[in-house]
């Protein structure tokens, strides 16, 4: 066995500890704990490694912290990839928004609800990521947005406007579908059709804007 085929298995094994690190502390918040509550030794603990074995991946608490909110927000922005082909109308960027929004709560559910808990949680390094991280977001959203055809002709600030409040719609949802249990298909069709009807609610005044110059 290669000196270089061992050392490519250590490395490969530190990667796969550090995301299990990550994707068990999301699941460790998904219910009452904050990540404030989160302690280091309860976290090695529960992946099987030593406390000072956490070192090797992350500096502090801190750092971990922010690498929860990268993965977290990697899903959030999965959602504005699925629409990007869909803003030739309201309609269909109505539709796929919801759509979307649905399916990857499905497949990211620690991930959303670890930004729908901890934008306002105790962690001050972790509530300023995720604030930076909604107005990056926020920012992806108004360009998205400037390529429908009755938005061409908006300014930067007006774009920005209404990116803010369909993204706070979306946000709000998000937490509602979090709260209905995975089974009742029932209760998730009829918050799609509520969120179908917040984002549209907010689209319709869109054409009757006139901004202030």
């Amino acid at each position: 066995m290669s000196t270089r085929s061992s050392k490519s298995r250590r490395i490969a094994r530190r990667g796969d500890t550090r995301q299990i690190l990550i994707d068990k502390a999301l699941a460790m918040l998904d219910g009452d704990k904050s990540f404030d509550g989160l302690s280091l030794r309860e976290l090695t603990r529960e992946v099987g490694i030593v406390p000072t074995g956490f070192y090797r991946h992350f500096p502090d608490m801190d750092a971990l912290g922010l690498a929860l909110v990268d993965e977290a927000f990697r899903a959030l922005r999965k959602i504005l990839e699925d629409v990007r082909e869909d803003t030739r109308s309201t309609d269909r960027l109505v539709t796929s928004v919801v759509k979307s929004l649905v399916r990857h709560i499905r497949a990211n559910r620690a991930g959303f609800a670890f930004i729908a808990s901890e934008r306002f949680g105790g962690s001050a390094v972790v509530r300023n990521a995720i604030r930076r991280e909604l107005r990056l977001v926020q920012t992806e959203l108004a360009v998205d947005l400037a390529r429908l055809p009755y938005l061409k002709e908006w300014n930067t600030a007006d774009l920005h406007m209404i990116a803010s409040l369909l993204l706070n719609a979306m946000v709000a949802n998000a937490i509602d579908i979090l709260d209905v249990d995975t089974h009742d298909r029932e209760g998730e069709a009829a918050l799609m059709k509520r969120a179908e009807q917040h984002l549209r609610l907010i689209l319709l005044g869109v054409p009757q804007w006139k901004t202030d110059h």
